[in-house]
């Protein structure tokens, strides 16, 4: 008698935006769309960064502007990988990012870009570590000292914030990336997605930016339409599926 070869389910690794880690709780954020994705056939794995929930602490983790996640989400690839779990398919993985967790993706793919097959950014945070500074840090006027201190401002050590930005490094991506932002998101600006279209394509990466309009930072009306566009990405480049 022949075994029925036992199907095997894609692996798709979900980087959520900034939730206090003081209030968040395991698998926190992205909920819904752990969910969906779930019922459409794939292993879906949310990440618990470091200082949050149950995960180790990292008490410089601030300090290093949270590029950490970055390792995070790489390491949990890798684990899945190693796991010898035999019902996924981890040849080839999606990662799906918001807000922050888009920048943390972003981060991914510039440190190991072979371990992403296709990646999906909602509301991204910008590659720019300047830009994110500028824009959350430096409000906070005693951790913006302290990592000013440690690294230098931006004129005097450009190296460095050149280095800490994905922004810099686009040309290492291997996986075509997808981009979703609204036109009333009061977080992150729509212009940084605009921005990270533009130097995507400049780079010669395999991109595309949806803009919905009237959408806040995170999908209302057009979240169907979101997903429905995600789900055919992932399909495509993860599952391997021609699209008619």
């Amino acid at each position: 008698m022949f075994q029925k070869a036992r199907e095997l389910f894609p692996l798709l690794v979900l980087n959520h935006g900034y939730i206090d880690p003081e209030i968040y709780t395991n698998g926190r954020g992205l909920r819904r769309e752990q969910d969906y994705l779930a019922r459409r056939g794939y292993v879906v794995m949310h990440i618990d960064y470091r200082n949050h929930a149950e995960s180790d602490k990292d008490p410089q983790n601030d300090l290093e502007l949270r590029l950490g996640y970055a390792e995070d989400a790489i390491n949990a690839v890798l684990a899945v990988k190693n796991s010898g779990l035999d019902f996924i398919d981890a040849e080839k993985v999606g990662m799906l990012g918001h807000s922050m967790g888009g920048g943390v993706t972003l981060n991914a793919m510039v440190i190991r870009p072979e371990i992403v097959s296709a990646a999906v950014l909602f509301a991204p945070v910008s590659g720019d570590q300047r830009k994110n500074f500028d824009e959350w840090v430096r409000e906070r006027t005693d951790l913006a000292a302290m990592i000013l201190d440690h690294y230098g401002t931006f004129d005097e050590d450009p190296e460095f914030w050149d280095n800490a930005s994905a922004k810099s490094f686009y040309d290492r991506f291997t996986a075509p990336v997808q981009i979703h932002h609204g036109t009333e998101d009061e977080s992150v600006p729509l212009a940084w997605s605009e921005e990270l279209q533009a130097d995507l394509q400049t780079a010669g990466r395999d991109s595309a930016l949806y803009v919905y309009d009237g959408e806040p930072h995170e999908f209302i009306g057009d979240w169907p339409l979101v997903m429905q566009r995600t789900v055919e990405f992932f399909d495509q480049y993860v599952k391997g599926k021609v699209n008619d």
